[in-house]
């Protein structure tokens, strides 16, 4: 989390963390990545196999659709039935601590939008 922050400092950009829990459902998460789509900001998902399997799953159609619309520039997109201004600035990190209980394991549509990176204390 510490890393992405400091990278989006020294870029200039927006970065919003956010703290994931069980509790986050599908309206709370259309509405975020609505603003950051439109606002061009990074958001830092902290935790984000705490997130419920079914909630995973729409995150992950949400994404796909905002990643399809920056890779092909467009300057409009539709997004969950509105019509939205794409800023292509937007960028999603995520961080998450396997093998604690109650973890969820990422579908393999949402996992292959990321890549991996491992950190560890020197």
């Amino acid at each position: 989390t510490e890393t992405v922050k400091d990278l989006a400092k020294s870029l200039a950009r927006q970065c919003v963390v956010f703290n994931c829990s069980e509790g986050l459902r599908v309206g709370m998460m259309r509405q975020m990545f609505s603003g950051l789509a439109q606002a061009g900001a990074w958001a830092c998902f902290d935790e984000f196999n705490r997130i419920d399997i079914e909630v995973l799953s729409v995150v992950a159609q949400y994404m796909r659709t905002i990643q399809s619309a920056v890779m092909t520039k467009q300057e409009h997109f539709i997004f969950d039935d509105r019509d939205i201004v794409l800023n292509p600035n937007y960028g999603v990190f995520i961080t998450m601590n396997p093998g604690y209980v109650g973890r969820t394991e990422l579908p393999d549509n949402l996992k292959a939008m990321f890549r991996p990176v491992a950190m560890m204390i020197p």
